[in-house]
């Protein structure tokens, strides 16, 4: 299973699949890892020996024209999976319609609650006492696309929202790695 992760900031969701891929429990090659702007994930991919690009929105003279440019680069390592792990940016229809059910992404709440760049402030104002992360397949909607998989994550007292998106954080690194297994093997 070939697999470009997009990431956008610290990449810790790269960082699990990379350590499950060394460690043989995870039987997929990380090809390439891109993102929308300079981060510590491009610095794990390039750390692990894994190529990588960034594909900056500003040096495009529109949305639209970003979305070609990373379309074209994504296409261009042949994924059998595109994982948006903790990639930041909503992609257009036509770039999800030529990876269609093949992009990966998670979420920091249990679908279809709480959609949206705020999941985990989102459930902190609703009072929930139970959220969680979602790994979906991503479609032309925001957090709208089928659900893969799903691991609930208690709510405490004391939780602000730092300290619950770490807890959920961590539940959605181990969650991500199970479902790329799943995929992986699934004929």
């Amino acid at each position: 299973m070939r697999i470009v992760v997009m990431v956008s900031g610290s990449g810790t969701n790269l960082q699990s699949l990379l350590d499950a891929v060394r460690a043989g429990t995870l039987d997929a090659d990380v090809v390439a890892v891109g993102a929308d702007k300079p981060c510590r994930g491009i610095e794990r991919a390039s750390e692990a020996g894994i190529e990588d690009f960034v594909v900056l929105p500003g040096d495009y003279p529109d949305r639209a024209a970003w979305n070609r440019a990373l379309e074209e680069k994504i296409a261009s390592y042949d994924p059998d999976y595109v994982v948006f792990a903790g990639f930041m940016r909503i992609v257009d229809a036509r770039l999800v319609a030529r990876f269609e059910r093949r992009i990966i992404n998670t979420h920091p709440a249990l679908l279809p609650s709480f959609p949206g760049a705020h999941g985990v402030r989102d459930a902190l104002a609703h009072g929930v006492k139970i959220t969680g992360v979602t790994v979906h397949l991503v479609d032309s909607g925001v957090d709208t696309g089928p659900i893969l998989a799903q691991a609930a994550v208690p709510v405490l007292d004391n939780d602000d929202e730092q300290t619950l998106h770490e807890r959920i954080k961590q539940e959605e690194r181990t969650l991500l790695v199970t479902t790329i297994k799943n995929l992986a093997t699934c004929p």
